[in-house]
């Protein structure tokens, strides 16, 4: 009876939860739906916001996220394959495995600060999307290694090692 009770109120709770959220989304869409146009995408900034656009911080998003994903995913695969299937308790994989505990505990303004310190500042990249890429780079490494390591370790080892025929 209990656990009837506790799935009944769980699901109430779900329920009023994605109510909210559909009316939120609404709210949104019912009061932005007029204001997007073709000419609001293309357009650039403007101080006049009748004539404003946002082309310029879409495809600065959209670069700075092509960085991100070019530089994190291949060094966060090869770690995470190298500490599976190759790194054995040495002393490399364990400084490996370390820094990644380290890096997935830091705040992102501490990120932000090293990435102003070290790519913008030391390598003199200035306000780039390649500092901005390569310091997003550093903040979501840590979870394209776990993510990696995870994925690997739900493959079956007699599968893995089939696959090298």
């Amino acid at each position: 009876m209990k656990d009837l009770l506790f799935r009944v109120i769980a699901l109430v709770v779900l329920c009023l939860a994605l109510a909210a959220l559909a009316a939120l989304i609404w709210d949104v869409v019912a009061d932005g739906a007029a204001r997007l146009s073709w000419e609001f995408i293309r357009g650039y900034p403007s101080r006049r916001a009748a004539n404003a656009g946002i082309w310029h911080a879409l495809t600065g998003s959209i670069f700075v996220i092509l960085v991100t994903a070019a530089l994190a995913v291949p060094i966060g695969v090869a770690a995470a394959i190298y500490l599976e299937e190759y790194g054995t308790r040495s002393v490399v994989a364990r400084l490996i495995e370390i820094n990644i505990t380290n890096l997935a505990a830091v705040p992102s303004i501490i990120y932000g600060l090293l990435g102003l310190g070290l790519f913008v500042r030391t390598l003199g990249l200035g306000r780039s999307v390649l500092a901005g890429g390569a310091t997003l780079a550093l903040l979501v490494l840590p979870v394209v290694i776990l993510s990696t390591r995870e994925a690997l370790r739900a493959v079956p080892k007699s599968l893995r090692e089939g696959s090298y025929a």
